[in-house]
């Protein structure tokens, strides 16, 4: 595959807008310097006529860095806008507008695009260096730079991971009453997972200051950080993209910096993990933006308004779902992309006047930035049916794949262990309803899987779902392979809880479970990690759940809303580190011992599930179950023949052994190998006696996860 970007190579030497929409006049640069001030403000220096690019002909319009009438001085940073029709204006004359460079390494929220007080469009960025070149850095020049060689091959493979799922909204609470809710950037990430005291705006935050890395001590070895890309909304999840090209201006703006620094800070992050072999999966939304600039410049090409009003579009439907109105697609008040439409115009993938459609060849332009510029190593496809074009879905993971292929290959590797290469690289969509054709097709790597989250709450309440009885709602959540579904485990990520936490059994765990005793609390939120970590597919955790985190925000009965806390209600890493105290007014100190109890638990699981060659396979076998006198007892079996076993004795009851009595599983492997023994991870690797191997007792709601080590 031919990876070249015919688009981003002219900006390293050019001024550049494509618009496949004809223009009634040629776009300018408004060129400008940033002054700063209160309110800092741009100094405008030039506005100068961009003109048609040789050799093509339309959609592309040029200006050369080192054209005389810009004059620019090498060295110095310049910040800029586009001015274009807007393709919004109403009426037959189009008003001139000054929009954000699309394909903006780099913008400057400090700063707005004069003369337009009804919309904001931030400045783009870049320096001149001399000799006609153009590069992108941050506004004060900063640039991304990695430390060390890339080195892919060190990384996980993706039967080993485990996923942990970070949005950038996180709390600080002195006082759990009252948590101080603020946007972590990408240092206070990068914090996560390095050994010394680090951080930004949660530089105080106790994980950060205790002089360990804290995503390594829990074992994860895959973050997938919530959309990092530019948007503008004030940081909750990341959904609204507005830039794509531009790392998020906020989560690169630390508090008391003077300027903002995302590029060199994503790659210092990035840095961070591949440090300790974590890998780093990047969220993108590319079913909808919010104020992009194609938006303005090229509307009626790029994006469908209102769908359900033309509901014949070819862009109007979702790909899958079918009948009444669910199969309308949904921008949820952002602006959906069209990806249907075809237009003979420029190509800025190629570089040649083709038949393409827009939106796609420019999401091409944006998966190999964010591939090649910041060492991507897996990508999660938001609402893929609301995207609703399956052949653009497989262009893109192609592409994403030949992007990691050329970076192995460029560190070194050898360029014909093309499985090495597969499996240290997913793009996996998400979609609720498991469109399975997609991974029948090879559109997607993978999908995720919401049935198991809704198996496993049901199952640790006791309940079956989903019209099975509760036998099968536990054996299709811990093993979801069927022929006409997931076939491989490296195609399924599982959760007990994702971002999404809308709804009725979507909230984090602690509080739907709070109406239960303590110790109740407690146990079930091990058993549904236990069967998260054995199960067959990619665990994947939302960030503080590995130590009970619990919602400020929600409406009646604990449901959280749209409104009431969906994307406003952050991670408070604060309450892991809280004293412990038995205060009945105080709902966190209450619960302070009982979350470093979960968290030491959650951690001996996920390193055990990133090291067990068992479960890193698909062979799952039930070897025990026992439904009666009120017993709900599942035993099942990971691991081929001559892989070392992993036996998981899950207990969904309230059935206990008697004192002093066992329980016997007859199904038991025998015998023990020779020089081996027993051991329960989930109890600090406590060693089984001879004795009783496949016949100790069993606690109410309660699992053991058993394997064999050497005597």
């Amino acid at each position: 595959m031919d990876l070249t970007i015919d688009i981003l190579t002219r900006r390293q030497t050019r001024f550049v807008l494509w618009s496949p929409r004809e223009q009634s006049q040629n776009p300018r640069l408004i060129l400008g310097k940033f002054k700063a001030g209160n309110p800092p403000s741009i100094d405008i220096l030039k506005e100068v006529e961009l003109k048609p690019a040789a050799g093509i002909p339309s959609g592309l319009w040029e200006l050369r860095a080192d054209a005389p009438e810009l004059a620019l001085t090498a060295g110095d940073i310049y910040h800029y806008w586009l001015e274009v029709d807007d393709s919004r204006s109403p009426g037959n004359a189009a008003r001139r507008i000054g929009m954000t460079d699309p394909f903006a390494g780099c913008v400057d929220w400090r700063a707005f695009v004069p003369g337009a007080p009804d919309y904001t469009q931030p400045a783009s960025v870049v320096r001149y260096a001399g000799n006609g070149q153009l590069e992108e850095c941050d506004p004060n020049g900063e640039t991304p730079h990695f430390p060390a060689p890339d080195e892919p091959q060190k990384l996980p493979a993706n039967n080993q991971l485990v996923i942990y799922e970070l949005p950038t909204a996180w709390a600080l609470s002195n006082a759990f009453s009252q948590p101080e809710r603020g946007v972590a950037t990408f240092l206070d990430v990068a914090a996560l997972a390095q050994d010394k005291p680090a951080g930004a705006n949660f530089a105080e935050l106790g994980i950060l200051t205790q002089g360990i890395a804290y995503l390594e001590d829990l074992g994860v070895n895959a973050v997938e950080l919530l959309p990092p890309a530019d948007s503008r909304f004030n940081r909750e999840w990341g959904y609204g993209t507005s830039h794509y090209l531009a790392p998020d201006y906020e989560l690169g703006y630390p508090e008391g910096h003077l300027s903002p620094t995302a590029n060199r800070d994503l790659a210092a992050l990035v840095a961070a993990l591949h440090a300790k072999n974590i890998r780093f999966f990047v969220d993108v939304v590319m079913a909808f933006a919010q104020e992009d600039p194609y938006n303005h410049i090229d509307a009626p090409n790029f994006h469908i308004d209102k769908p359900e009003d033309t509901p014949d579009d070819p862009d109007a439907k979702t790909s899958g779902r079918s009948g009444g109105r669910r199969d309308i697609r949904n921008g949820f008040g952002s602006t959906l992309w069209r990806y249907a439409k075809f237009v003979t115009t420029y190509d800025p993938v190629s570089g040649r006047h083709a038949s393409i459609s827009p939106a796609a060849q420019f999401m091409l332009v944006y998966v190999t930035r964010w591939m090649r510029d910041f060492r991507v190593d897996g990508l999660r496809l938001d609402s893929v049916e609301n995207i609703a074009n399956w052949d653009f879905i497989k262009a893109f993971k192609d592409r994403a794949r030949a992007l990691f292929a050329e970076r192995w290959n460029a560190a070194g590797q050898n360029p014909a262990n093309a499985n090495d290469i597969a499996s240290r690289m997913l793009v996996v969509g998400e979609e609720l309803e498991l469109p399975f054709g997609l991974l029948r097709s090879e559109r997607l790597d993978g999908l995720w899987n919401e049935s198991f989250q809704a198996r496993i709450r049901a199952a640790i309440l006791g309940e079956p779902t989903d019209n099975d009885n509760f036998e099968w709602t536990v054996r299709k959540a811990i093993n979801c392979l069927t022929p006409d579904g997931f076939t491989d485990g490296a195609q399924v990520i599982n959760y007990v809880t994702k971002h999404d936490v809308e709804g009725r059994r979507h909230e984090r765990l602690c509080t739907m479970l709070r109406f239960l005793p303590r110790e109740q609390i407690e146990k079930r939120i091990k058993l549904a990690f236990v069967c998260l970590l054995t199960s067959v597919g990619i665990p994947m955790m939302l960030a503080g759940e590995e130590f009970a985190d619990q919602h400020d925000l929600f409406g009646a009965g604990g449901i959280v809303t749209q409104n009431g806390g969906k994307q406003v209600d952050p991670v408070n890493f604060s309450r892991l580190t809280a004293a412990a105290r038995e205060d009945p007014n105080d709902p966190d100190a209450f619960f302070a011992d009982m979350r470093r109890k979960i968290f030491a638990y959650v951690k001996a699981l996920v390193k055990f599930r990133t090291t067990a060659p068992a479960l890193a396979v698909n062979d799952t076998h039930f070897i025990w179950t026992d439904f009666g006198d009120g017993k709900r007892v599942l035993v099942w079996q990971r691991g081929r023949p001559n892989d070392v076993p992993v036996i998981v004795v899950a207990n969904f009851s309230d059935f206990a052994s008697a004192p002093g009595a066992d329980y016997r599983i007859p199904t038991w492997p025998t015998p023990t190998p020779a020089k081996k023994k027993w051991i329960d991870v989930s109890q600090n690797s406590r060693e089984v006696d001879p004795a009783f191997v496949g016949r100790e007792a069993i606690f109410s709601w309660e699992a053991k996860v058993y394997t064999l080590v050497d005597a």
